[in-house]
């Protein structure tokens, strides 16, 4: 138990320090070529925080551990949404640019009704299953996505009472990339090393992934969405986080899916509805108290929220 120990560390090391390195690189990105903060979130920062659930799905999809599968993406997007939010609303109140509010977070709550009626076969009658049409449809769904946000870097330059940018393109690129490494690598450490600890002590592979395996593939997330409030980069931290939600489900399962049919457990319903009732609280906060506005006390409802439930599922597996 030393050594996994000692590369868990390891692997929350890395995912601080790509953390810090991926939100400096893609604000200068963003200031440099007047891009919008929230459009850089969504792409390039989203997919970045992204990329261990890619990584672990591919995997899981390949290994036929299919609860793992939607353990992950389902368990990872409620964390984002309960967890990370929560804590990034906890350090500062988190203002929601007005496209945030009316286009992504409904974007969001569509993916979410989009999973449950692909995988309850709505469309076609028989054993609950994402098949490789259903993962077509979801790439599909994923680039029109794509083709909202290239539509967004025209319609959301970047605030003209932003300072330059003062990288230069080589450094910007390096903190990028390094920073993206950094993440990935530190997120596999995690997740193979807590994967190695829970199987010893006899866990579920449902439970693995909705919690362990989840929250692991979330740590990028979590860093970067933190180090991204604690430098008053609310688009980024907010963007991040509903643009990582959109790509788990559109992306990530469907590339899960087209590598190898993935069976469904409704088991994971209860979770998604956990997922659709947290999207609808964030939308609904957006009209209470500040306009477009966060307030603590409603990070505080999604962190109490998220321990319950999570508590819940423990006491269902024991």
């Amino acid at each position: 138990m030393l050594v996994p120990g000692l590369l868990l560390a390891l692997g929350f090391a890395l995912l601080i320090i790509g953390a810090d390195w991926l939100v400096k690189g893609a604000s200068a990105l963003a200031k440099k070529f007047n891009i919008s903060d929230l459009a850089i979130g969504l792409t390039i920062v989203s997919f970045g925080t992204s990329a261990p659930e890619l990584v672990v799905n591919s995997f899981a999809s390949f290994q036929n551990h299919h609860d793992i599968v939607f353990g992950n993406v389902i368990g990872s997007n409620n964390f984002n949404l309960f967890i990370i939010l929560g804590i990034t609303g906890l350090i500062t109140p988190l203002f929601v640019k007005s496209s945030t509010v009316w286009k992504e977070i409904p974007i969001s709550l569509f993916a979410v009704a989009m999973l449950y009626l692909l995988t309850n076969d709505f469309f076609h009658a028989g054993t609950p299953i994402l098949s490789r049409i259903d993962g077509l449809i979801l790439l599909i769904m994923f680039g029109l996505f794509l083709f909202y946000v290239y539509k967004q870097l025209k319609r959301d330059p970047a605030d003209p009472g932003l300072k330059p940018a003062n990288l230069s393109n080589l450094k910007i690129w390096f903190f990028i990339l390094f920073g993206l490494t950094g993440l990935v690598a530190g997120g596999k450490l995690i997740v193979n090393n807590a994967i190695d600890i829970a199987t010893a002590l006899g866990v579920s592979e449902e439970i693995i992934g909705l919690t362990i395996v989840a929250a692991g593939t979330s740590l990028p997330e979590l860093a970067t969405s933190v180090v991204a409030a604690l430098k008053k980069n609310n688009d980024i931290a907010v963007g991040n986080i509903i643009g990582s939600n959109i790509f788990n489900i559109f992306l990530i399962l469907s590339v899960s899916s087209l590598i190898k049919p993935i069976h469904y457990n409704t088991i994971f319903n209860t979770d998604l509805y956990m997922l659709a009732a947290g999207t609808i609280f964030l939308f609904m906060a957006m009209f209470t108290g500040g306009k477009r506005k966060m307030d603590r006390w409603e990070a505080v409802i999604l962190l109490t929220s998220y321990i319950g439930f999570t508590l819940y599922l423990i006491g269902k597996e024991l």
